[in-house]
Protein backbone atom coordinates (compact mmCIF):
# COMPACT_ATOMS: atom_id res chain seq x y z
CA UNK A 1 0.00 0.00 0.00
CA UNK A 2 1.43 3.24 -0.82
CA UNK A 3 0.47 6.75 1.28
CA UNK A 4 -0.42 10.03 0.56
CA UNK A 5 -0.87 13.21 2.67
CA UNK A 6 -4.11 14.55 3.12
CA UNK A 7 -4.68 18.36 1.66
CA UNK A 8 -1.70 20.67 3.35
CA UNK A 9 -2.20 18.35 6.72
CA UNK A 10 0.53 15.63 7.77
CA UNK A 11 -1.97 13.35 8.03
CA UNK A 12 -1.49 10.03 5.58
CA UNK A 13 -3.98 8.10 4.24
CA UNK A 14 -4.08 4.82 2.23
CA UNK A 15 -4.20 6.10 -0.97
CA UNK A 16 -6.78 2.90 -1.66
CA UNK A 17 -9.65 3.59 0.44
CA UNK A 18 -12.29 1.59 1.74
CA UNK A 19 -15.49 2.70 1.15
CA UNK A 20 -18.28 1.11 3.65
CA UNK A 21 -21.49 1.78 1.50
CA UNK A 22 -24.49 0.16 2.69
CA UNK A 23 -27.29 0.75 1.31
CA UNK A 24 -30.26 -1.55 2.61
CA UNK A 25 -29.25 -2.27 6.26
CA UNK A 26 -30.14 -6.13 5.73
CA UNK A 27 -28.62 -8.46 7.65
CA UNK A 28 -27.12 -10.45 4.99
CA UNK A 29 -25.27 -7.08 3.67
CA UNK A 30 -24.38 -6.22 7.15
CA UNK A 31 -22.72 -9.96 7.11
CA UNK A 32 -20.72 -9.25 3.38
CA UNK A 33 -19.66 -5.58 4.74
CA UNK A 34 -18.23 -6.79 8.10
CA UNK A 35 -16.26 -9.82 5.51
CA UNK A 36 -15.01 -6.76 3.17
CA UNK A 37 -13.75 -4.44 6.13
CA UNK A 38 -11.44 -7.61 7.42
CA UNK A 39 -10.37 -8.33 3.93
CA UNK A 40 -9.27 -4.18 3.63
CA UNK A 41 -7.37 -4.43 6.57
CA UNK A 42 -5.51 -8.07 5.36
CA UNK A 43 -4.53 -6.34 2.03
CA UNK A 44 -3.17 -2.72 3.93
CA UNK A 45 -5.99 -0.35 3.88
CA UNK A 46 -5.93 1.57 6.67
CA UNK A 47 -8.32 4.43 5.87
CA UNK A 48 -11.99 3.74 6.12
CA UNK A 49 -14.84 6.27 4.72
CA UNK A 50 -18.20 5.78 5.77
CA UNK A 51 -21.26 8.25 6.58
CA UNK A 52 -24.25 8.39 9.06
CA UNK A 53 -26.64 8.31 5.63
CA UNK A 54 -25.52 4.88 4.89
CA UNK A 55 -28.32 2.78 5.48
CA UNK A 56 -29.51 5.42 8.07
CA UNK A 57 -26.81 4.58 10.66
CA UNK A 58 -26.21 1.08 9.52
CA UNK A 59 -22.80 1.70 7.80
CA UNK A 60 -21.42 3.06 10.66
CA UNK A 61 -22.36 0.64 13.14
CA UNK A 62 -21.19 -2.91 11.18
CA UNK A 63 -17.63 -0.44 10.41
CA UNK A 64 -17.63 0.43 14.07
CA UNK A 65 -18.14 -3.72 15.06
CA UNK A 66 -15.67 -4.44 12.41
CA UNK A 67 -12.84 -2.56 13.90
CA UNK A 68 -13.45 -2.52 17.64
CA UNK A 69 -10.78 -4.77 18.26
CA UNK A 70 -8.25 -3.05 15.60
CA UNK A 71 -5.29 -0.53 17.30
CA UNK A 72 -7.65 2.76 17.20
CA UNK A 73 -4.20 4.85 16.42
CA UNK A 74 -3.42 2.84 13.15
CA UNK A 75 -6.77 3.53 11.68
CA UNK A 76 -8.16 6.57 9.97
CA UNK A 77 -11.81 6.61 10.18
CA UNK A 78 -13.75 9.05 7.89
CA UNK A 79 -17.40 10.07 8.01
CA UNK A 80 -19.89 12.30 7.19
CA UNK A 81 -22.86 14.52 8.12
CA UNK A 82 -26.09 16.66 5.95
CA UNK A 83 -28.47 13.75 4.55
CA UNK A 84 -31.56 13.01 6.34
CA UNK A 85 -30.90 10.64 9.00
CA UNK A 86 -32.52 8.92 11.86
CA UNK A 87 -36.38 9.70 11.92
CA UNK A 88 -35.55 12.38 9.07
CA UNK A 89 -37.59 14.74 11.14
CA UNK A 90 -36.89 19.10 10.33
CA UNK A 91 -33.15 19.46 12.25
CA UNK A 92 -32.25 15.70 11.14
CA UNK A 93 -30.61 16.92 8.04
CA UNK A 94 -27.94 20.14 6.61
CA UNK A 95 -24.94 21.61 8.00
CA UNK A 96 -26.75 23.58 11.26
CA UNK A 97 -25.19 24.23 14.09
CA UNK A 98 -27.61 21.54 15.89
CA UNK A 99 -27.40 18.58 13.39
CA UNK A 100 -23.22 19.03 13.31
CA UNK A 101 -23.24 18.80 17.11
CA UNK A 102 -25.77 15.97 17.39
CA UNK A 103 -25.05 14.78 14.39
CA UNK A 104 -20.87 13.71 15.56
CA UNK A 105 -22.31 12.82 19.20
CA UNK A 106 -24.59 10.21 17.28
CA UNK A 107 -21.82 8.98 14.45
CA UNK A 108 -18.87 8.18 17.26
CA UNK A 109 -21.64 6.22 19.29
CA UNK A 110 -22.37 3.70 16.11
CA UNK A 111 -18.66 3.79 15.74
CA UNK A 112 -17.98 3.28 19.04
CA UNK A 113 -15.14 5.44 18.84
CA UNK A 114 -13.71 8.73 20.82
CA UNK A 115 -13.40 10.52 17.48
CA UNK A 116 -13.11 10.32 13.68
CA UNK A 117 -9.98 11.63 11.79
CA UNK A 118 -11.95 13.60 9.13
CA UNK A 119 -15.34 14.89 9.50
CA UNK A 120 -17.00 15.85 6.05
CA UNK A 121 -19.87 18.25 4.93
CA UNK A 122 -21.53 15.35 2.90
CA UNK A 123 -23.00 18.44 0.17
CA UNK A 124 -22.90 22.37 0.51
CA UNK A 125 -25.83 23.65 2.77
CA UNK A 126 -27.68 26.41 0.94
CA UNK A 127 -30.38 26.69 3.71
CA UNK A 128 -27.24 27.42 6.52
CA UNK A 129 -25.12 30.39 6.44
CA UNK A 130 -21.67 28.82 5.74
CA UNK A 131 -20.49 30.70 8.81
CA UNK A 132 -22.73 29.17 10.88
CA UNK A 133 -21.36 25.80 9.54
CA UNK A 134 -17.88 26.86 10.02
CA UNK A 135 -18.10 27.81 13.43
CA UNK A 136 -19.45 24.23 14.26
CA UNK A 137 -17.08 22.27 12.77
CA UNK A 138 -14.42 24.38 14.54
CA UNK A 139 -15.86 23.64 17.46
CA UNK A 140 -16.03 19.57 17.07
CA UNK A 141 -12.25 19.96 16.34
CA UNK A 142 -11.63 21.95 19.36
CA UNK A 143 -13.69 19.27 21.61
CA UNK A 144 -11.65 16.29 20.13
CA UNK A 145 -14.11 14.33 18.11
CA UNK A 146 -12.87 15.15 14.97
CA UNK A 147 -9.08 16.07 13.99
CA UNK A 148 -9.93 17.47 10.47
CA UNK A 149 -12.35 18.22 8.24
CA UNK A 150 -13.28 18.11 4.50
CA UNK A 151 -16.21 18.09 2.77
CA UNK A 152 -18.06 16.65 -0.22
CA UNK A 153 -19.09 17.73 -3.78
CA UNK A 154 -18.07 21.49 -3.32
CA UNK A 155 -17.61 23.57 -6.27
CA UNK A 156 -14.64 26.18 -6.49
CA UNK A 157 -16.57 29.07 -5.23
CA UNK A 158 -18.00 26.77 -1.98
CA UNK A 159 -14.30 25.66 -1.33
CA UNK A 160 -12.73 29.10 -1.85
CA UNK A 161 -15.16 30.95 0.68
CA UNK A 162 -15.20 27.87 3.01
CA UNK A 163 -11.47 27.73 3.25
CA UNK A 164 -11.23 31.72 3.91
CA UNK A 165 -13.82 31.23 7.28
CA UNK A 166 -11.90 27.90 8.77
CA UNK A 167 -9.26 29.68 8.72
CA UNK A 168 -10.37 32.73 10.21
CA UNK A 169 -12.03 30.20 12.67
CA UNK A 170 -8.15 28.32 13.67
CA UNK A 171 -8.25 25.44 11.17
CA UNK A 172 -8.31 24.25 7.25
CA UNK A 173 -10.10 22.15 5.57
CA UNK A 174 -8.50 19.32 4.11
CA UNK A 175 -10.02 17.26 1.83
CA UNK A 176 -13.11 17.20 -1.22
CA UNK A 177 -14.95 14.03 -1.56
CA UNK A 178 -16.23 14.41 -5.68
CA UNK A 179 -17.33 11.90 -8.11
CA UNK A 180 -14.04 11.76 -10.36
CA UNK A 181 -13.52 8.76 -12.98
CA UNK A 182 -11.92 8.53 -16.61
CA UNK A 183 -15.19 9.32 -17.36
CA UNK A 184 -16.79 11.81 -15.58
CA UNK A 185 -13.84 14.93 -14.89
CA UNK A 186 -16.08 17.20 -13.89
CA UNK A 187 -13.69 18.67 -11.28
CA UNK A 188 -10.31 18.90 -13.68
CA UNK A 189 -11.71 22.40 -15.15
CA UNK A 190 -12.17 24.48 -11.69
CA UNK A 191 -12.40 22.52 -8.27
CA UNK A 192 -8.39 20.94 -9.07
CA UNK A 193 -6.97 24.29 -9.75
CA UNK A 194 -8.95 25.98 -7.11
CA UNK A 195 -8.06 22.81 -4.20
CA UNK A 196 -4.58 23.17 -5.22
CA UNK A 197 -4.19 26.54 -3.73
CA UNK A 198 -6.42 26.19 -0.73
CA UNK A 199 -4.13 23.09 0.05
CA UNK A 200 -7.29 20.50 -0.38
CA UNK A 201 -6.86 17.20 -1.79
CA UNK A 202 -9.67 15.38 -3.60
CA UNK A 203 -11.13 11.88 -1.84
CA UNK A 204 -12.93 10.47 -4.82
CA UNK A 205 -15.64 8.31 -5.26
CA UNK A 206 -16.63 5.96 -8.20
CA UNK A 207 -13.16 6.04 -9.91
CA UNK A 208 -15.04 2.86 -11.61
CA UNK A 209 -17.82 5.14 -12.77
CA UNK A 210 -20.47 2.63 -11.28
CA UNK A 211 -18.64 -0.38 -12.50
CA UNK A 212 -18.94 0.48 -15.72
CA UNK A 213 -14.92 1.42 -15.80
CA UNK A 214 -15.06 -2.87 -15.12
CA UNK A 215 -15.98 -3.52 -18.57
CA UNK A 216 -18.59 -5.91 -17.01
CA UNK A 217 -21.43 -4.03 -18.95
CA UNK A 218 -21.07 -4.76 -22.60
CA UNK A 219 -22.82 -3.14 -24.90
CA UNK A 220 -26.10 -5.26 -26.68
CA UNK A 221 -26.18 -7.13 -23.48
CA UNK A 222 -28.04 -7.23 -20.78
CA UNK A 223 -26.45 -6.09 -17.32
CA UNK A 224 -24.83 -9.35 -15.23
CA UNK A 225 -27.86 -10.64 -12.73
CA UNK A 226 -26.95 -8.77 -9.29
CA UNK A 227 -25.08 -6.01 -10.30
CA UNK A 228 -25.57 -2.51 -10.12
CA UNK A 229 -27.52 -1.91 -13.08
CA UNK A 230 -30.21 -4.60 -11.93
CA UNK A 231 -30.75 -2.99 -8.40
CA UNK A 232 -34.20 -1.74 -8.62
CA UNK A 233 -33.62 0.09 -4.98
CA UNK A 234 -31.17 2.81 -6.07
CA UNK A 235 -28.56 1.33 -7.82
CA UNK A 236 -30.05 1.88 -11.42
CA UNK A 237 -30.50 5.06 -10.50
CA UNK A 238 -26.98 5.79 -9.84
CA UNK A 239 -25.40 4.01 -12.65
CA UNK A 240 -27.89 4.75 -15.50
CA UNK A 241 -26.09 8.09 -17.28
CA UNK A 242 -23.30 5.71 -17.99
CA UNK A 243 -25.54 2.98 -19.12
CA UNK A 244 -26.14 3.87 -23.28
CA UNK A 245 -24.74 1.98 -25.79
CA UNK A 246 -21.70 4.69 -26.94
CA UNK A 247 -20.59 4.67 -23.72
CA UNK A 248 -19.96 1.30 -23.16
CA UNK A 249 -18.54 0.38 -26.58
CA UNK A 250 -16.33 3.46 -25.68
CA UNK A 251 -15.04 1.26 -22.53
CA UNK A 252 -14.65 -1.40 -24.21
CA UNK A 253 -11.79 0.22 -26.41
CA UNK A 254 -9.93 0.48 -22.74
CA UNK A 255 -9.56 -3.67 -22.12
CA UNK A 256 -6.10 -3.72 -24.69
CA UNK A 257 -4.89 -1.23 -22.74
CA UNK A 258 -5.29 -2.30 -19.45
CA UNK A 259 -4.03 -5.70 -20.93
CA UNK A 260 -0.96 -3.95 -21.97
CA UNK A 261 -0.44 -2.59 -18.55
CA UNK A 262 -1.01 -5.88 -17.07
CA UNK A 263 -3.96 -4.55 -15.20
CA UNK A 264 -7.71 -5.83 -14.99
CA UNK A 265 -9.67 -2.68 -16.11
CA UNK A 266 -11.20 -2.23 -12.75
CA UNK A 267 -7.58 -1.21 -11.45
CA UNK A 268 -7.00 0.46 -14.49
CA UNK A 269 -9.81 3.06 -13.48
CA UNK A 270 -8.57 2.95 -9.90
CA UNK A 271 -4.98 3.63 -11.12
CA UNK A 272 -6.13 6.50 -13.95
CA UNK A 273 -7.43 8.75 -11.04
CA UNK A 274 -4.04 8.27 -8.61
CA UNK A 275 -2.41 9.68 -11.45
CA UNK A 276 -3.74 12.76 -10.46
CA UNK A 277 -1.58 14.60 -8.02
CA UNK A 278 -4.37 16.27 -6.20
CA UNK A 279 -5.98 12.90 -5.23
CA UNK A 280 -4.86 11.60 -1.74
CA UNK A 281 -7.69 8.70 -2.30
CA UNK A 282 -9.73 6.87 -4.48
CA UNK A 283 -12.40 5.02 -2.83
CA UNK A 284 -13.67 1.84 -3.64
CA UNK A 285 -16.12 -0.35 -2.32
CA UNK A 286 -16.70 -4.09 -2.79
CA UNK A 287 -19.93 -6.57 -2.82
CA UNK A 288 -17.24 -9.74 -1.92
CA UNK A 289 -14.22 -9.64 -0.01
CA UNK A 290 -11.87 -11.10 -3.02
CA UNK A 291 -12.65 -7.52 -4.65
CA UNK A 292 -10.74 -5.97 -2.38
CA UNK A 293 -7.17 -7.26 -3.01
CA UNK A 294 -8.15 -6.79 -6.72
CA UNK A 295 -8.55 -2.82 -6.34
CA UNK A 296 -5.43 -2.46 -3.85
CA UNK A 297 -3.86 -4.07 -6.72
CA UNK A 298 -4.29 -0.42 -8.43
CA UNK A 299 -1.71 1.10 -5.75
CA UNK A 300 1.50 2.54 -6.72
CA UNK A 301 0.96 1.78 -10.49
CA UNK A 302 2.51 4.24 -12.71
CA UNK A 303 0.58 4.45 -16.16
CA UNK A 304 2.87 6.41 -19.15
CA UNK A 305 1.87 9.20 -21.31
CA UNK A 306 0.91 7.04 -24.31
CA UNK A 307 -1.07 4.95 -21.75
CA UNK A 308 -2.78 7.70 -20.60
CA UNK A 309 -3.12 9.09 -24.16
CA UNK A 310 -4.54 6.08 -25.12
CA UNK A 311 -6.75 5.79 -22.44
CA UNK A 312 -8.37 9.70 -23.17
CA UNK A 313 -8.69 8.40 -27.30
CA UNK A 314 -10.68 5.77 -26.45
CA UNK A 315 -13.10 7.22 -24.38
CA UNK A 316 -13.05 10.47 -26.84
CA UNK A 317 -17.09 11.61 -27.19
CA UNK A 318 -17.98 10.07 -23.94
CA UNK A 319 -16.47 11.69 -21.14
CA UNK A 320 -18.29 14.46 -18.91
CA UNK A 321 -16.06 17.53 -18.22
CA UNK A 322 -18.94 20.35 -17.77
CA UNK A 323 -17.59 21.97 -14.44
CA UNK A 324 -21.32 23.24 -13.50
CA UNK A 325 -22.36 19.44 -12.98
CA UNK A 326 -20.70 19.79 -9.49
CA UNK A 327 -23.70 20.77 -7.64
CA UNK A 328 -25.48 20.39 -3.89
CA UNK A 329 -29.23 20.44 -3.77
CA UNK A 330 -30.44 23.51 -3.45
CA UNK A 331 -32.83 22.56 -0.96
CA UNK A 332 -32.47 20.36 1.89
CA UNK A 333 -33.96 16.93 1.02
CA UNK A 334 -36.45 15.77 2.72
Amino acid sequence: MDYRYLGNSGLKVSEITYGNWLTHGSQVENDVATQCVRAALDAGITTFDTADAYANGAAEKVLGDALKNERRESLEIFTKVYWPVGPKGVNDVGLSRKHIMEGIDNSLSRLQMDYVDLYQAHRYDHETPLEETIQAFADVVRSGKALYIGVSEWDADQLRRGQELARQAGFSIVSNQPQYSALWRVIEEKVVPTSRELGISQIVWSPMAQGVLSGKYEPGKDAPAGSRATDSKGGQDTISRFMNEQTLTAVQKLRPIADGAGLKMSQLAVAWVLQNDNVAAALVGASRPEQVAENVAAAGVKLDADAMKAIDDALAGVIESDASKTVSPEKRPA
